[in-house]
């Protein structure tokens, strides 16, 4: 019995993948990797004295007095930050190298996604600076190959990718036929917070949140008056909530089943703070200020006040323990086979909307601070976004480049 027991694990462990040669962690990286490694290690080498020198220099100038004449406080301080970040990225280059070169392959994919958040950390210090300057491209780029290399090298993706894609699809055909699709397989939450579904979220809540915003104008604010208050440029969205929505999922998803009053203090908590940092990022990168509820119960800095937190603490109870189970009910409306296609364009429509709408603000704000168009996007977004357009479409917006940090 134990001998046909053994030779049955035997013969298990034949057609199962697992040993060293298959094994995802212990596979070797191909060689192009390596050498994006080694190239990863001598241009941080290079890169990481000459930022140093610059905060030096900084440090120097600001000492002597010098560059505080021509920068505000606030602009000077982004600076300092982008390029300790800048500098912190480029030493993290280094380790990312020798992690590939070593076969490290999750220790590299998670060094990969912690550097993806510094790199938006310095594009939006680098927009609340310069707008919408080149840099972003580079920046744009490092982030896409960052998120490839996670996605590439984490031994977790590989396996998927290589030794249960037949049996996930099984899976996948199944939970879409039982509804669901989408659930957090660990039971430590109650979806999973994939792409695919958060991307979903922030769609479906991007709607919501200006079915609800614009009906409280209408009934309470100004009854009786209808205002836009669309956040980008194409289509009924306003991504605040959308990114809110998505905020209040990834911190509340393992409390679904938690106390009413517990929810409701974590999402008054994260909905005040991500209202407080958004307005802020608004008005020191465009001017721009779309609302203000400064002399309010609880006002903070007139970005967020106590009023609106509670009112975030209610939606988010609301969300987790209504809303999202009729989401996920809603998704898995979309065809199983079809759902990474549909998403994948649906994504790249909002990317698109997303990155034009941030050029058009960028080019309001550059004619309202009396800046002829100097590019063909400029001239393009003085014909076809021009102020008249910008002002009807964002009516809850005002725009004062005197309230930007920019240097330009």
């Amino acid at each position: 019995m134990h001998n046909s027991t053994a030779h049955d694990e035997d013969a298990v462990e034949e057609v199962v993948p697992g040993s060293i040669e298959t094994d995802p962690i212990k596979k070797k990286l191909p060689l192009p990797l390596k050498l994006f490694g080694v190239i990863c290690i001598v241009s941080s080498a290079a890169f990481v004295p000459l930022l140093l020198l610059v905060l030096v220099g900084t440090a120097l100038l600001v000492q002597q007095g010098q560059l505080t004449e021509g920068l505000s406080t606030t602009a000077l301080v982004f600076f300092v930050i982008e390029a300790t970040l800048t500098a912190v990225l480029a030493g993290m280059f280094a380790v990312l190298g020798v992690r590939l070169l070593r076969d490290k392959r999750r220790h590299a994919a998670h060094l990969a996604e912690v550097m993806i958040v510094l790199v938006i950390l310095i594009a939006l210090c680098d927009m609340m600076l310069n707008g919408l300057s080149p840099d972003l491209v580079q920046l744009g780029i490092t982030l896409v190959l960052l998120i490839a290399l996670a996605s590439y090298v984490d031994p977790t993706l590989a396996e998927e990718r290589e030794l249960q894609r037949k049996l996930r699809d099984m899976e996948l055909r199944e939970d879409a036929e039982d509804g669901t699709l989408g659930r957090d397989e660990t039971g430590k939450g109650f979806i999973a917070l994939n792409f695919f579904n958060l991307f979903w979220i922030f769609v479906v809540c991007c709607v919501l949140g200006l079915v609800i915003e614009t009906v409280y104008h209408f009934a309470v604010v100004v009854p009786g008056h209808y205002e836009n208050r669309a956040g980008l440029l194409f289509g009924p969205f306003s991504p605040i909530y959308g990114f809110g929505a998505v905020l209040m999922t990834v911190a509340l998803n393992r409390f679904h089943d938690k106390n009413v009053v517990l929810i409701f203090l974590v999402s008054a908590v994260i909905g005040g703070a991500f209202e407080y940092l958004t307005s802020w990022f608004m008005q020191f990168a465009f001017g721009i200020v779309a609302w203000d509820y400064t002399g309010t119960f609880l006002s903070i800095d007139g970005r967020t006040n106590g009023m609106f937190m509670a009112m975030w603490g209610v939606l988010g109870v609301v969300w987790i323990k209504l809303l999202l189970p009729w989401m996920l009910k809603l998704v898995n409306i979309i065809p199983w086979n079809w759902r990474y296609t549909v998403t994948s364009v649906c994504a790249a429509l909002m990317i698109a909307d997303g990155g034009l709408t941030l050029v058009s603000l960028d080019c309001w704000y550059q004619r309202m601070a009396g800046n002829a168009p100097e590019s063909a996007i400029e001239e393009f977004c003085a014909d076809h976004f021009d102020n008249q357009f910008m002002e009807d479409r964002f009516q809850s917006m005002s725009i004062d480049p005197s309230n930007a940090t920019r240097t330009r």
